[in-house]
């Protein structure tokens, strides 16, 4: 019994690993530039483990997609703790600006793939980045919402669309102080938004 649990645990911490090597590295080279390789070197595991786990490339873009949602939902579960909902959404562009570097020279994890899924003609991965970052549109508007705002949801578009413009131009200008400089105008603008 002792060794069938010892394998479930391994084979679950191995899938974990892929799945996460998986986000990184299709982060970092895109779709249609990772192998399957790429992503066994990166989860330090034989590439052919990856086709136990995962049958085929899609899996594993279905797999980091998971994995977004999973560190969207820690990050959102870590800013609820905060009691003002202002204070939560500027934890936010904090958080984002935080990552700058990381925009600068990849985009936004999610963002970069929903557009690269976007231009293939096959599948509905694009659909599920899509709904990842509609469970982002959705958080903001409820804290849009809590503060008493009118139009939550066209806040909460603004907001994270001012997000994706500035990973997308930091990484487009390879220039990580775009971040900062639109990361403070977010702030500001949030500001703004209860001095209304």
């Amino acid at each position: 019994m002792t060794d069938s649990v010892n394998r479930r645990t391994a084979a679950s911490q191995k899938r974990r690993r892929l799945t996460a090597a998986a986000a990184k590295v299709l982060h970092e080279q895109g779709v249609e530039r990772t192998t399957l390789a790429d992503i066994a070197r990166e989860a330090d595991v034989p590439v052919g483990n990856v086709y136990y786990y995962f049958k085929t490339k899609d899996e594993l873009v279905r797999a980091a997609l998971s994995e977004h949602s999973a560190h969207l939902d820690d990050i959102t579960e870590r800013l609820e703790r905060l009691p003002d909902p202002l204070d939560r959404l500027k934890a936010l562009v904090e958080a984002w600006v935080g990552r700058r570097d990381t925009a600068a020279r990849h985009g936004c994890p999610t963002g970069t793939l929903a557009v690269e899924l976007d231009k293939r003609t096959d599948g509905d991965l694009d659909a599920e980045a899509g709904a990842v970052i509609r469970r982002l549109l959705d958080w903001a508007a409820g804290q849009f919402r809590e503060l008493g705002l009118p139009d939550p949801d066209g806040l909460a578009l603004t907001l994270v669309a001012g997000y994706q413009g500035m990973s997308l131009l930091a990484n487009a200008l390879r220039d990580p102080e775009v971040m900062t400089r639109e990361g403070g105008r977010l702030l500001r603008w949030l500001d703004s938004l209860r001095a209304a």
